[in-house]
């Protein structure tokens, strides 16, 4: 999965437990699939069909949208035919922890350069687990997520311009990053730098994880060019 402005902005970030009912669910299914947003409709409608069992006039609708986002999703890679997530495999070199003190700079692929089970969780790696609250700056693009203005939490994600294609990042290539309390950024379009405390952790919502980074962040400033 790559990255979607609109799509990533709360596929990956509504990190808090919900208990939505599911005339809620089928709200943002429905406002995820209309907006392209495939990847993160699936797993939604999914939820919708095991709900609305033994409900016809429902379960047609919603048994057509859920074809329709398997379709666009292998057409672009990010699934194999009638499987789960594909994951991309290869060898990665482990992160060695920053010294006290010091902050590690890298960039969100750096970073979550592992294949990550989005589905069942549970396979981040050692090393990316102990970096937890270390100090890291990271290089990447801002998503909002609360408001266009006086921004308090914002995505960070690889690449804006995947977004304007529908194509979500993944789990592992997406931070949250949240401002001190009581203190906002403005929108910057251009890549950035992110400083502040790095924490690993997968958070869920209705089940499914949709984060596993975020970053307190200190310092928010024009990547280097």
């Amino acid at each position: 999965m790559k990255s979607l402005a609109s799509l990533l902005l709360l596929s990956l970030l509504a990190a808090a437990p919900s208990t939505q009912p599911s005339g809620a669910l089928e709200v943002r299914a429905q406002t995820a699939f209309t907006n392209g947003q495939y990847a993160m409709a699936l797993p939604l409608l999914q939820k919708l069909e095991t709900q609305y069992q033994g409900n016809a006039d429902k379960l047609g609708p919603i048994a057509e949208k859920i074809r329709v986002c398997q379709t666009q999703l292998q057409q672009a890679g990010l699934i194999d035919k009638g499987g789960p997530p594909a994951l991309a495999g290869g060898p990665r070199k482990p992160h060695e922890k920053p010294a006290d003190g010091k902050a590690l700079s890298l960039t969100i692929k750096d970073l979550g350069n592992f294949d990550y089970n989005a589905d069942k969780g549970g396979n981040i790696p050692a090393d990316v687990t102990a970096l937890n609250g270390s100090t890291v700056k990271v290089t990447g693009f801002m998503i909002p997520i609360d408001q266009a203005e006086n921004i308090t939490q914002f995505a960070l994600v690889p690449d804006l311009f995947a977004c304007c294609f529908g194509q979500p990042p993944q789990v592992q290539h997406t931070i949250v990053c949240k401002a001190p309390s009581g203190k906002s950024v403005s929108y910057y379009p251009d890549e950035l730098q992110v400083e502040g405390k790095l924490k690993v952790e997968e958070k869920k919502d209705e089940g499914f994880i949709v984060s596993i980074f975020e970053i307190d962040v200190t310092s928010v400033k024009p990547a280097s060019k």
